[in-house]
């Protein structure tokens, strides 16, 4: 494939080498210097898009893809406000759009696994539960899109939860997340289900940034030809 590569800081250099060792092009790294890459005469030159910039420039960057047509990967977190948007101009344009807050297919094998704790959790009371979630210092949104990720799945099975708060909290209706930023830290999610008798925890732990890379690319290859709105759960039939 020919890529665009929208966002060419540590993310996106970690895609180049795995897509380069798949055999795949890299026909344009577009980052703040090189933003006039973004015109549609240079865009529509890539088979698929792999965009990782920014939550003020994502939205802008999905939608020059789709005027291109080009299918569009998108990783960035922390603007989904605009997401029906997105959404709603990709079906109109006859788009191809993936978003997931986390490519890793560990981190995605790890949804089902927090889906279905919390199916099994819901009917006991006795428990509380909590999230904690440990990135690097350059990372630019808190909680991540990966913790919310794992928090709306909590919220649609945990009765008696009605929101998330970024903080520790005392009130019973509100799920705590605690956002925790040290270097070197690619990335960690723990969730806690606490009662007086005993604790249930699960946890992911990032090592590099690579295993995001190749889902990204993985996704990417797997976008190439399609038309519609898609997650990493159809990539992988989870």
């Amino acid at each position: 494939m020919k890529i665009a590569l929208i966002g060419y800081g540590k993310m996106g250099q970690a895609i180049e080498a795995i897509a380069l060792g798949r055999g795949h092009e890299i026909i344009h790294r577009i980052d703040i210097n090189s933003s006039h890459l973004l015109e549609k005469e240079h865009l529509q030159q890539a088979d698929v898009a792999i965009e990782f910039t920014t939550p003020e420039t994502a939205y802008e960057n999905i939608i020059r893809c789709f005027d291109a047509n080009v299918p569009v990967v998108c990783g960035t977190t922390g603007w989904l406000d605009k997401l029906p948007q997105v959404k709603s101009q990709c079906l109109e344009k006859h788009q191809a759009f993936l978003y997931a807050s986390n490519f890793s297919i560990g981190v995605n094998i790890f949804f089902e696994l927090n889906r279905r704790l919390a199916e099994l959790m819901a009917p006991q009371s006795a428990y509380g539960v909590s999230m904690e979630e440990i990135h690097h210092t350059q990372k630019k949104d808190a909680p991540s899109g990966t913790a919310i990720t794992l928090a709306e799945q909590i919220l649609e099975k945990v009765p008696g939860k009605k929101g998330w708060v970024n903080e520790e909290t005392t009130d019973p209706a509100q799920l705590a997340i605690i956002s925790k930023r040290i270097n070197p830290a690619p990335g960690t999610h723990t969730i806690t289900y606490s009662s007086p008798i005993d604790d249930i925890t699960i946890t992911h732990t990032a090592h590099s940034r690579e295993g995001f890379a190749a889902g990204a690319v993985t996704a990417a290859e797997w976008l190439k030809g399609k038309k519609g709105i898609f997650t990493m759960k159809d990539v992988l039939s989870l």
